[in-house]
């Protein structure tokens, strides 16, 4: 017996509960193929394990599974090379349908047996994250290899640091790049938590509740390559924890991407001037012909807040959802597309720069003279002679006070300056305030000393290489 086609007066594959079309401003309003049309993938391969199980439990034929499959494959081929069809169904799961059933005739109505569009696009957006997340990640690491480089290209640039944006204590440049390097392995933990989680199989909780087919949820986890089946097919249906929690890494990633831009930014400026970026990411002006303005970090800086927005969308859009499937649930999909977009573009952009950026050495390390960064180091003088470091602590600030009335910075005062401070302050107290005496004295596990810096870049690369 051949399954009936849809209901020609809506055209809609719901509508033989129906008598008329739907309303065309209805129709476009809540039409989802423009944006889920980019899951046809990952729709035609859960249709094709889909088929296969169905045969392989004898819930349809052998031949008919056969024809299924043999059909989508072409399908697949087919998109893979023209592109989708112009089409006015109302989502991706109703163009393949309607298209399979174009080549193969009636037996493609017997697709979506023992299956519900609710749990069909549960399946095919979490093959859809889960291939976004092994794109984050290798798009992260490249991000990581690029520091790295230029950690390595710049292991001798000695440049300030900074808490509150004062200057604090010198460190090397290479040490400050690396610390972005760890926050985006942390990233990429982030992704990699994510992707476990939404690595779970949906399909087979058909619309909420089950089914009574004798379907074989595992056999499609295992073609699918999903880790496990979700328990609860009310959970099945209704969940999007996992989406949630992928962009909640996709806003760290942007939020780390924002704060280094910040400081390229600022870095690039003329009142720094201690990096110069590569013109290919950077503009110029329609009236100030000096000018070379950082446009991808500054726009890098003013994507994250989109991306956190997408994050709050979903968010708001769940929180009051009862369960199972609701309407609402369409609107989870543009916001983690248009994140996954965008944080990859961001990732290719600030790897970009990274590559051709070049510190200005000269520039910072001028930036450290007559500044009182060292004065730690006067503290921690007076602390390895038996002071207690709060009285050491208040002995450099007394110094570095004075120096500020002499208009001279730490490395510039004397011993004769300084003594009349401490009787135990000697000549060997000098050489320790250059700024290259006081980053080689950074010598803890995790410190700015050039050795510790290259030890940290050795374990920097075996940690992005996954060593």
């Amino acid at each position: 017996m051949s399954t009936p086609s849809p209901d020609p007066a809506s055209g809609k594959l719901w509508g033989g509960r129906f008598t008329g079309s739907v309303n065309a401003a209805l129709h476009a309003f809540q039409a989802s193929l423009p944006f889920d049309m980019r899951m046809w993938r990952e729709d035609i391969t859960a249709s094709i394990a889909h088929a296969r199980m169905l045969g392989a439990t004898g819930i349809l034929s052998s031949a008919e599974s056969q024809q299924l499959v043999d059909g989508l494959e072409a399908l697949r081929a087919e998109w893979t090379h023209t592109g989708l069809p112009v089409n006015d169904q109302e989502d991706i799961h109703s163009l393949v349908e309607s298209t399979l059933r174009e080549r193969v005739g009636a037996v493609a109505g017997k697709l979506h047996t023992a299956r519900s569009r609710n749990d069909q696009v549960a399946t095919d957006f979490r093959l859809y994250l889960r291939n976004g997340c092994d794109a984050l990640d290798a798009t992260l690491q490249g991000l990581q290899r690029a520091l790295l480089a230029s950690a390595e290209l710049h292991i001798d640039v000695v440049m300030p640091g900074f808490t509150h944006l004062q200057h604090a204590q010198p460190v090397l440049a290479a040490h400050h790049l690396l610390a972005y390097v760890w926050m985006l392995g942390r990233d990429r933990e982030r992704v990699a938590d994510a992707r476990g989680r939404l690595n779970r199989l949906p399909l087979g909780a058909a619309a909420l509740a089950g089914t009574k087919f004798p379907i074989d949820r595992e056999m499609v986890a295992r073609e699918l390559g999903f880790a496990a089946v979700l328990e609860n097919s009310l959970d099945a249906v209704a969940d999007r924890d996992f989406a949630v929690e992928f962009l909640a890494a996709c806003s760290l990633v942007m939020m780390h991407l924002s704060r280094f831009c910040e400081e390229l930014i600022l870095w690039a400026s003329q009142e720094f001037f201690w990096v110069d970026l590569p013109e290919e990411y950077c503009t110029g002006s329609s009236i100030m012909p000096q000018k070379k303005n950082p446009d991808g970090a500054e726009l890098i800086r003013g994507k994250t807040g989109r991306v956190f927005g997408d994050l709050l969308g979903m968010l708001t859009m769940l929180k009051g959802l009862p369960l199972a499937y609701n309407k609402d649930l369409q609107e989870d999909k543009e916001s983690a597309f248009d994140a996954l977009d965008t944080t990859l573009a961001c990732l290719e952009i600030t790897t970009g720069m990274v590559s051709g950026m070049r510190f200005r050495r000269e520039r910072a390390l001028a930036a450290l003279a007559g500044d009182m960064s060292a004065a730690t180091e006067i503290a921690d003088y007076l602390a390895q002679q038996g002071v207690p470091f709060r009285e050491a602590h208040h002995v450099s600030g007394e110094i570095v006070r004075a120096a500020e009335a002499q208009g001279k910075g730490l490395a510039e005062m004397t011993l004769a300056d300084m003594q009349p401070f401490s009787p135990l302050i000697r000549e060997d107290l000098l050489p320790l305030l250059s700024p290259h005496a006081v980053v080689a004295a950074k010598t803890s596990r995790g410190g700015t000393a050039p050795e510790r810096v290259r030890e940290q870049l050795d374990r920097a690369r075996a940690m992005v290489d996954g060593e």
